[in-house]
């Protein structure tokens, strides 16, 4: 009985290193994320507040006022929630908020699946520097991966945060 505690243990210690180790290779691609996400979260206003403002630029604010209408369409409509996503609004002075990196094997259909801790898998990596995304698809491609960089405007935190 106690050898089989001890088999045990010893699996469970194994187990909990590998997905550690595996966290680790991950630590700055996380790191990059988080700082990203709150350096948005920083520059975030509510929508409504540039809307009310007299000087905000009237292209911001024709695109500003179409996310309003969306948003309100998505919880009248679709029954989607209506909660704090997309109620503000950050200028990063960029064109996009993140990079995302996706990745598929030479001649293949199928997106390589990142997975996260607690999030599950996804078929892209984000990046919140577009010199950063680029390294990345660098390495994908030296990999043999065949590799496409796109822009994206606005992102979700798959539940886990009101998205900005």
């Amino acid at each position: 009985m106690a050898l089989r505690i001890s088999i045990n243990l010893r699996l469970a210690m194994i187990a909990s290193q590998v997905i550690w180790l595996s966290a680790c290779a991950n630590l700055s691609y996380y790191a990059q994320a988080v700082d990203g996400h709150f350096n948005v979260l920083h520059r975030a206003q509510p929508i409504r507040t540039i809307l009310a403002h007299p000087e905000t630029d009237p292209k911001l604010k024709q695109s500003l006022n179409k996310i309003v209408q969306l948003r309100e369409f998505a919880s009248r409509e679709l029954k989607l929630p209506d909660n704090l996503s997309y109620t503000s609004y950050a200028d990063l002075e960029r064109p996009y908020v993140v990079w995302n990196v996706f990745a598929s094997p030479e001649l293949s259909m199928k997106l390589k699946e990142w997975c996260f801790v607690q999030v599950g898998c996804v078929n892209y990596r984000g990046f919140f520097s577009q010199a950063k995304a680029q390294q990345y698809a660098e390495e994908l491609r030296n990999e043999g991966y065949d590799v496409y960089v796109g822009g994206i405007r606005a992102y979700s935190t798959l539940g886990w945060f009101s998205d900005p």
